[in-house]
Protein backbone atom coordinates (compact mmCIF):
# COMPACT_ATOMS: atom_id res chain seq x y z
CA UNK A 1 0.00 0.00 0.00
CA UNK A 2 1.14 3.55 -0.77
CA UNK A 3 0.17 6.10 1.88
CA UNK A 4 0.14 9.79 0.89
CA UNK A 5 -1.50 11.28 3.98
CA UNK A 6 0.16 9.87 7.09
CA UNK A 7 -2.14 11.73 9.47
CA UNK A 8 -5.27 10.17 8.01
CA UNK A 9 -3.60 6.77 8.06
CA UNK A 10 -2.79 7.19 11.77
CA UNK A 11 -6.49 7.71 12.47
CA UNK A 12 -7.30 4.60 10.42
CA UNK A 13 -4.83 2.58 12.48
CA UNK A 14 -6.42 3.91 15.67
CA UNK A 15 -9.83 2.73 14.49
CA UNK A 16 -8.47 -0.69 13.54
CA UNK A 17 -6.50 -1.37 16.71
CA UNK A 18 -8.33 0.64 19.37
CA UNK A 19 -11.95 1.11 18.32
CA UNK A 20 -12.17 -2.60 17.44
CA UNK A 21 -11.42 -3.42 21.09
CA UNK A 22 -14.24 -1.13 22.19
CA UNK A 23 -16.61 -2.84 19.75
CA UNK A 24 -15.56 -6.24 21.08
CA UNK A 25 -16.37 -5.07 24.61
CA UNK A 26 -19.85 -3.96 23.53
CA UNK A 27 -20.38 -7.24 21.67
CA UNK A 28 -19.75 -9.27 24.83
CA UNK A 29 -23.17 -8.10 26.11
CA UNK A 30 -25.19 -9.34 23.13
CA UNK A 31 -26.20 -12.64 21.58
CA UNK A 32 -25.02 -13.00 17.95
CA UNK A 33 -27.64 -13.66 15.28
CA UNK A 34 -27.61 -16.26 12.51
CA UNK A 35 -25.69 -13.99 10.18
CA UNK A 36 -22.49 -14.66 8.31
CA UNK A 37 -20.27 -12.11 6.54
CA UNK A 38 -17.82 -12.96 3.76
CA UNK A 39 -15.04 -10.39 3.24
CA UNK A 40 -13.58 -10.74 -0.25
CA UNK A 41 -12.14 -7.49 -1.62
CA UNK A 42 -9.62 -8.86 -4.13
CA UNK A 43 -9.56 -8.01 -7.85
CA UNK A 44 -12.03 -9.14 -10.51
CA UNK A 45 -10.25 -12.37 -11.41
CA UNK A 46 -10.12 -13.45 -7.77
CA UNK A 47 -13.88 -12.89 -7.48
CA UNK A 48 -14.59 -14.94 -10.61
CA UNK A 49 -12.58 -17.87 -9.25
CA UNK A 50 -14.22 -17.65 -5.80
CA UNK A 51 -17.87 -16.75 -6.49
CA UNK A 52 -19.39 -20.26 -6.69
CA UNK A 53 -18.44 -20.95 -3.09
CA UNK A 54 -21.06 -18.40 -2.00
CA UNK A 55 -23.72 -20.80 -3.27
CA UNK A 56 -21.95 -23.70 -1.56
CA UNK A 57 -22.20 -21.91 1.79
CA UNK A 58 -25.82 -20.89 1.26
CA UNK A 59 -26.89 -24.42 0.31
CA UNK A 60 -24.94 -26.14 3.07
CA UNK A 61 -26.97 -27.92 5.72
CA UNK A 62 -25.25 -26.02 8.51
CA UNK A 63 -25.75 -22.50 7.15
CA UNK A 64 -28.86 -22.73 4.96
CA UNK A 65 -30.83 -20.75 7.56
CA UNK A 66 -28.19 -18.06 7.99
CA UNK A 67 -28.30 -14.68 6.28
CA UNK A 68 -25.11 -14.39 4.25
CA UNK A 69 -23.75 -10.89 3.55
CA UNK A 70 -20.86 -9.95 1.27
CA UNK A 71 -18.23 -7.23 1.62
CA UNK A 72 -16.64 -6.99 -1.81
CA UNK A 73 -14.62 -4.85 -4.18
CA UNK A 74 -16.41 -2.06 -6.05
CA UNK A 75 -14.57 -3.18 -9.21
CA UNK A 76 -16.93 -6.15 -9.55
CA UNK A 77 -20.01 -4.64 -7.94
CA UNK A 78 -22.29 -4.78 -10.99
CA UNK A 79 -21.51 -8.45 -11.64
CA UNK A 80 -22.03 -9.47 -8.02
CA UNK A 81 -25.35 -7.64 -7.83
CA UNK A 82 -26.52 -9.47 -10.95
CA UNK A 83 -25.29 -12.98 -10.18
CA UNK A 84 -25.25 -13.24 -6.36
CA UNK A 85 -28.55 -11.52 -5.46
CA UNK A 86 -30.36 -14.80 -4.69
CA UNK A 87 -27.72 -15.81 -2.14
CA UNK A 88 -26.69 -12.52 -0.49
CA UNK A 89 -28.74 -10.54 2.01
CA UNK A 90 -26.73 -7.31 2.14
CA UNK A 91 -23.95 -6.16 -0.16
CA UNK A 92 -21.17 -3.77 0.81
CA UNK A 93 -18.59 -2.63 -1.73
CA UNK A 94 -15.33 -0.78 -1.12
CA UNK A 95 -12.07 0.30 -2.68
CA UNK A 96 -9.92 -1.18 0.06
CA UNK A 97 -6.85 0.91 -0.72
CA UNK A 98 -8.73 4.20 -0.50
CA UNK A 99 -9.99 3.28 2.96
CA UNK A 100 -6.47 3.58 4.40
CA UNK A 101 -6.81 7.35 4.08
CA UNK A 102 -10.58 7.64 4.67
CA UNK A 103 -11.05 7.02 8.41
CA UNK A 104 -14.55 8.51 8.58
CA UNK A 105 -15.72 6.25 5.75
CA UNK A 106 -14.09 3.31 7.49
CA UNK A 107 -15.73 4.12 10.81
CA UNK A 108 -19.16 4.49 9.20
CA UNK A 109 -18.82 1.13 7.45
CA UNK A 110 -17.49 -0.48 10.63
CA UNK A 111 -20.50 0.73 12.61
CA UNK A 112 -22.92 -0.64 10.01
CA UNK A 113 -21.20 -4.04 10.10
CA UNK A 114 -21.02 -4.07 13.89
CA UNK A 115 -24.75 -3.41 14.15
CA UNK A 116 -25.47 -6.47 12.00
CA UNK A 117 -24.36 -8.63 14.93
CA UNK A 118 -22.62 -11.35 12.90
CA UNK A 119 -21.96 -14.72 14.43
CA UNK A 120 -19.31 -15.61 11.85
CA UNK A 121 -17.00 -13.59 9.60
CA UNK A 122 -15.00 -15.32 6.86
CA UNK A 123 -11.93 -13.87 5.17
CA UNK A 124 -11.08 -16.47 2.49
CA UNK A 125 -8.28 -14.46 0.80
CA UNK A 126 -4.96 -16.19 1.41
CA UNK A 127 -3.15 -12.84 1.11
CA UNK A 128 -4.52 -10.68 3.91
CA UNK A 129 -4.51 -6.88 4.10
CA UNK A 130 -4.42 -4.59 7.11
CA UNK A 131 -7.69 -2.91 6.11
CA UNK A 132 -9.64 -6.15 5.67
CA UNK A 133 -8.19 -7.61 8.86
CA UNK A 134 -9.37 -4.43 10.55
CA UNK A 135 -12.88 -4.64 9.11
CA UNK A 136 -13.14 -8.25 10.27
CA UNK A 137 -12.18 -7.18 13.80
CA UNK A 138 -14.58 -4.23 13.79
CA UNK A 139 -17.54 -6.56 13.21
CA UNK A 140 -16.78 -8.01 16.68
CA UNK A 141 -18.17 -11.34 15.44
CA UNK A 142 -18.01 -14.36 17.72
CA UNK A 143 -15.95 -16.27 15.13
CA UNK A 144 -13.52 -14.67 12.68
CA UNK A 145 -11.88 -17.17 10.35
CA UNK A 146 -9.13 -16.52 7.84
CA UNK A 147 -5.84 -17.80 6.52
CA UNK A 148 -2.55 -17.60 8.39
CA UNK A 149 -1.35 -15.60 5.34
CA UNK A 150 2.08 -14.36 4.39
CA UNK A 151 3.31 -10.76 4.42
CA UNK A 152 2.78 -10.07 0.71
CA UNK A 153 -0.13 -7.71 1.46
CA UNK A 154 0.56 -6.65 5.04
CA UNK A 155 3.66 -5.48 6.91
CA UNK A 156 4.97 -7.99 9.50
CA UNK A 157 4.55 -5.47 12.34
CA UNK A 158 0.83 -5.17 11.56
CA UNK A 159 0.28 -8.86 10.86
CA UNK A 160 1.63 -9.74 14.30
CA UNK A 161 -1.19 -7.65 15.78
CA UNK A 162 -3.99 -8.55 13.38
CA UNK A 163 -3.34 -12.28 13.77
CA UNK A 164 -4.97 -11.85 17.17
CA UNK A 165 -8.20 -10.64 15.55
CA UNK A 166 -8.88 -14.18 14.29
CA UNK A 167 -10.40 -16.99 16.31
CA UNK A 168 -9.15 -19.45 13.64
CA UNK A 169 -6.28 -19.06 11.18
CA UNK A 170 -6.06 -21.82 8.59
CA UNK A 171 -2.61 -22.90 7.42
CA UNK A 172 -2.51 -23.44 3.66
CA UNK A 173 -0.79 -26.75 2.76
CA UNK A 174 2.29 -26.23 0.55
CA UNK A 175 0.86 -28.44 -2.20
CA UNK A 176 -2.18 -26.14 -2.64
CA UNK A 177 -1.12 -23.21 -4.81
CA UNK A 178 -3.76 -22.63 -7.51
CA UNK A 179 -6.19 -19.90 -6.43
CA UNK A 180 -9.37 -21.93 -6.94
CA UNK A 181 -7.86 -24.77 -4.90
CA UNK A 182 -7.08 -22.30 -2.09
CA UNK A 183 -10.73 -21.26 -1.88
CA UNK A 184 -11.89 -24.86 -2.05
CA UNK A 185 -9.56 -25.76 0.81
CA UNK A 186 -10.78 -22.81 2.90
CA UNK A 187 -14.48 -23.55 2.54
CA UNK A 188 -13.94 -27.30 2.90
CA UNK A 189 -12.16 -26.70 6.21
CA UNK A 190 -14.83 -24.26 7.35
CA UNK A 191 -17.72 -26.58 6.50
CA UNK A 192 -15.75 -29.66 7.62
CA UNK A 193 -16.79 -31.52 4.49
CA UNK A 194 -15.46 -32.43 1.06
CA UNK A 195 -16.66 -29.95 -1.56
CA UNK A 196 -17.44 -31.59 -4.90
CA UNK A 197 -17.00 -28.37 -6.89
CA UNK A 198 -14.15 -28.80 -9.42
CA UNK A 199 -14.64 -25.73 -11.57
CA UNK A 200 -16.28 -22.31 -11.46
CA UNK A 201 -18.91 -20.75 -13.68
CA UNK A 202 -20.88 -17.64 -14.61
CA UNK A 203 -24.50 -18.14 -15.74
CA UNK A 204 -24.40 -16.20 -19.00
CA UNK A 205 -27.02 -16.74 -21.68
CA UNK A 206 -25.18 -18.76 -24.33
CA UNK A 207 -25.98 -18.19 -27.99
CA UNK A 208 -24.16 -19.22 -31.14
CA UNK A 209 -20.46 -18.60 -30.51
CA UNK A 210 -18.96 -16.01 -32.82
CA UNK A 211 -16.41 -13.23 -32.76
CA UNK A 212 -12.88 -12.93 -31.39
CA UNK A 213 -12.39 -10.93 -28.19
CA UNK A 214 -8.99 -9.30 -27.69
CA UNK A 215 -8.31 -7.98 -24.19
CA UNK A 216 -5.01 -6.06 -24.60
CA UNK A 217 -4.76 -4.43 -21.17
CA UNK A 218 -3.53 -5.85 -17.89
CA UNK A 219 -4.31 -3.19 -15.31
CA UNK A 220 -0.58 -2.48 -14.93
CA UNK A 221 1.48 -1.60 -18.01
CA UNK A 222 4.40 -3.79 -16.92
CA UNK A 223 2.20 -6.89 -17.09
CA UNK A 224 0.83 -6.23 -20.58
CA UNK A 225 2.13 -7.56 -23.87
CA UNK A 226 3.40 -4.83 -26.24
CA UNK A 227 0.77 -2.96 -28.21
CA UNK A 228 2.84 -3.46 -31.38
CA UNK A 229 2.68 -7.22 -30.85
CA UNK A 230 -1.09 -7.11 -30.36
CA UNK A 231 -1.34 -5.17 -33.64
CA UNK A 232 0.73 -7.77 -35.47
CA UNK A 233 -1.44 -10.54 -34.02
CA UNK A 234 -4.65 -8.75 -35.05
CA UNK A 235 -3.43 -8.52 -38.63
CA UNK A 236 -2.68 -12.25 -38.71
CA UNK A 237 -6.13 -13.06 -37.30
CA UNK A 238 -7.89 -10.87 -39.88
CA UNK A 239 -6.01 -12.55 -42.70
CA UNK A 240 -7.13 -15.98 -41.53
CA UNK A 241 -10.78 -15.54 -40.51
CA UNK A 242 -13.80 -13.41 -41.38
CA UNK A 243 -14.92 -13.33 -37.74
CA UNK A 244 -15.65 -9.96 -36.15
CA UNK A 245 -12.92 -8.87 -33.72
CA UNK A 246 -13.85 -7.03 -30.53
CA UNK A 247 -11.40 -5.04 -28.42
CA UNK A 248 -12.45 -5.11 -24.77
CA UNK A 249 -11.15 -3.68 -21.52
CA UNK A 250 -11.58 -0.99 -18.92
CA UNK A 251 -11.09 2.79 -19.08
CA UNK A 252 -7.38 2.40 -18.36
CA UNK A 253 -6.98 0.48 -21.63
CA UNK A 254 -8.33 3.30 -23.83
CA UNK A 255 -4.89 4.38 -25.17
CA UNK A 256 -3.99 0.91 -26.45
CA UNK A 257 -7.49 0.54 -27.92
CA UNK A 258 -7.08 3.81 -29.83
CA UNK A 259 -3.65 2.72 -31.05
CA UNK A 260 -4.97 -0.59 -32.38
CA UNK A 261 -8.05 0.98 -33.99
CA UNK A 262 -6.06 3.73 -35.69
CA UNK A 263 -3.41 1.38 -37.04
CA UNK A 264 -5.83 -1.27 -38.28
CA UNK A 265 -8.96 0.49 -39.51
CA UNK A 266 -11.47 -2.18 -40.49
CA UNK A 267 -15.21 -2.77 -40.35
CA UNK A 268 -14.40 -6.13 -38.79
CA UNK A 269 -12.73 -4.48 -35.78
CA UNK A 270 -15.01 -3.05 -33.07
CA UNK A 271 -13.49 -1.14 -30.18
CA UNK A 272 -15.58 -1.74 -27.03
CA UNK A 273 -12.89 -0.70 -24.54
CA UNK A 274 -14.44 1.33 -21.74
CA UNK A 275 -17.93 0.79 -23.17
CA UNK A 276 -19.11 -2.34 -21.35
CA UNK A 277 -20.02 -3.09 -17.76
CA UNK A 278 -18.42 -6.13 -16.19
CA UNK A 279 -21.47 -8.36 -16.63
CA UNK A 280 -21.79 -7.16 -20.26
CA UNK A 281 -18.16 -8.17 -20.74
CA UNK A 282 -19.03 -11.60 -19.34
CA UNK A 283 -21.87 -11.92 -21.88
CA UNK A 284 -19.53 -10.82 -24.70
CA UNK A 285 -16.86 -13.33 -23.71
CA UNK A 286 -19.39 -16.06 -23.02
CA UNK A 287 -20.69 -15.85 -26.59
CA UNK A 288 -17.32 -15.43 -28.32
CA UNK A 289 -15.52 -18.10 -30.31
CA UNK A 290 -12.15 -17.18 -28.80
CA UNK A 291 -10.57 -14.82 -26.26
CA UNK A 292 -6.95 -13.65 -26.38
CA UNK A 293 -5.70 -11.74 -23.35
CA UNK A 294 -2.95 -11.08 -20.88
CA UNK A 295 -3.28 -12.78 -17.50
CA UNK A 296 -6.39 -10.81 -16.50
CA UNK A 297 -9.99 -11.32 -15.45
CA UNK A 298 -10.88 -11.90 -19.12
CA UNK A 299 -9.14 -15.28 -19.02
CA UNK A 300 -11.00 -16.37 -15.88
CA UNK A 301 -14.30 -15.16 -17.35
CA UNK A 302 -13.56 -17.25 -20.45
CA UNK A 303 -13.03 -20.34 -18.31
CA UNK A 304 -16.19 -19.59 -16.31
CA UNK A 305 -18.26 -19.23 -19.50
CA UNK A 306 -16.69 -22.23 -21.29
CA UNK A 307 -15.05 -20.14 -23.99
CA UNK A 308 -11.75 -21.07 -25.64
CA UNK A 309 -8.94 -18.71 -24.69
CA UNK A 310 -5.24 -17.98 -25.09
CA UNK A 311 -3.41 -16.39 -22.17
CA UNK A 312 -0.20 -14.38 -22.65
CA UNK A 313 1.37 -15.24 -19.33
CA UNK A 314 4.16 -13.78 -17.24
CA UNK A 315 5.86 -15.29 -14.22
CA UNK A 316 4.75 -13.15 -11.27
CA UNK A 317 1.95 -15.43 -10.08
CA UNK A 318 2.84 -18.41 -12.25
CA UNK A 319 0.62 -21.42 -11.45
CA UNK A 320 -1.39 -19.47 -8.88
CA UNK A 321 -3.82 -18.09 -11.48
CA UNK A 322 -2.48 -19.73 -14.66
CA UNK A 323 -1.66 -22.16 -16.16
CA UNK A 324 -4.73 -24.04 -14.98
CA UNK A 325 -4.58 -27.58 -13.60
CA UNK A 326 -5.28 -30.30 -16.15
CA UNK A 327 -8.70 -31.16 -14.71
CA UNK A 328 -10.21 -27.87 -16.01
CA UNK A 329 -11.99 -28.72 -19.25
CA UNK A 330 -11.96 -25.13 -20.56
CA UNK A 331 -8.50 -24.16 -19.32
CA UNK A 332 -6.75 -21.45 -21.36
CA UNK A 333 -3.86 -22.24 -23.65
CA UNK A 334 -1.00 -20.39 -21.95
CA UNK A 335 1.95 -18.92 -23.83
CA UNK A 336 5.01 -18.10 -21.73
CA UNK A 337 8.80 -18.07 -21.73
CA UNK A 338 9.95 -19.64 -18.46
CA UNK A 339 12.65 -17.73 -16.61
CA UNK A 340 14.60 -18.51 -13.42
CA UNK A 341 12.94 -15.57 -11.66
CA UNK A 342 9.36 -16.86 -12.01
CA UNK A 343 7.07 -16.88 -8.90
CA UNK A 344 8.28 -13.38 -7.93
CA UNK A 345 4.81 -12.00 -6.96
CA UNK A 346 5.54 -9.31 -9.55
CA UNK A 347 8.46 -7.94 -7.51
CA UNK A 348 10.59 -7.91 -10.65
CA UNK A 349 14.35 -8.07 -10.10
CA UNK A 350 14.91 -6.21 -13.39
CA UNK A 351 13.09 -3.04 -12.25
CA UNK A 352 11.63 -1.93 -15.62
CA UNK A 353 10.32 1.61 -16.08
CA UNK A 354 6.60 2.20 -15.51
CA UNK A 355 5.94 2.15 -19.28
CA UNK A 356 8.03 -0.96 -19.98
CA UNK A 357 6.78 -4.49 -19.62
CA UNK A 358 8.39 -7.13 -17.46
CA UNK A 359 11.02 -9.22 -19.30
CA UNK A 360 8.94 -12.38 -18.81
CA UNK A 361 6.20 -10.70 -20.86
CA UNK A 362 8.51 -8.99 -23.36
CA UNK A 363 10.17 -12.29 -24.29
CA UNK A 364 6.91 -13.74 -25.63
CA UNK A 365 6.96 -13.52 -29.42
CA UNK A 366 4.11 -12.83 -31.83
CA UNK A 367 4.83 -16.13 -33.56
CA UNK A 368 4.48 -18.17 -30.37
CA UNK A 369 1.12 -16.55 -29.56
CA UNK A 370 -0.04 -17.00 -33.15
CA UNK A 371 0.82 -20.71 -33.01
CA UNK A 372 -1.47 -21.02 -29.97
CA UNK A 373 -4.26 -18.95 -31.51
CA UNK A 374 -4.31 -20.54 -34.97
CA UNK A 375 -5.78 -23.97 -34.06
CA UNK A 376 -8.60 -22.29 -32.10
CA UNK A 377 -9.69 -19.84 -34.81
CA UNK A 378 -12.96 -20.50 -36.63
CA UNK A 379 -12.49 -20.09 -40.39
Amino acid sequence: MIIKNRNLFRITRFIIFKVSKLFQLFASFRRPQKRLLIIKTDAIGDYIVFRNFIEVIKHSEKFKNYQVDLLGNSLWQDMALKYEAEYIGNFYFINQYKLYEAPLTLLNLAWRLFRNNYQIVLQPSSTRLLITDGLAALTAAKQIIGFESNTEGILPKYKEKTDKFYTTRLILPPNIYFEFARSKFFFGQFLMETIALNTFSIPVEKKESSGIVIFPGAGIANRSWQKEDFLALLKLIQQYTQQQIYLAGGPGDLPIGEYLSENMPSQRLTNLIGKTSLHQLAELIGNAALVVANETSAIHIAVATKTASVCILGGGHFERFAPYPAYFEYAPVCVFEKMDCYYCNWNCIYKPAATENFPCIGKISVQSVWQAVLPLLPR
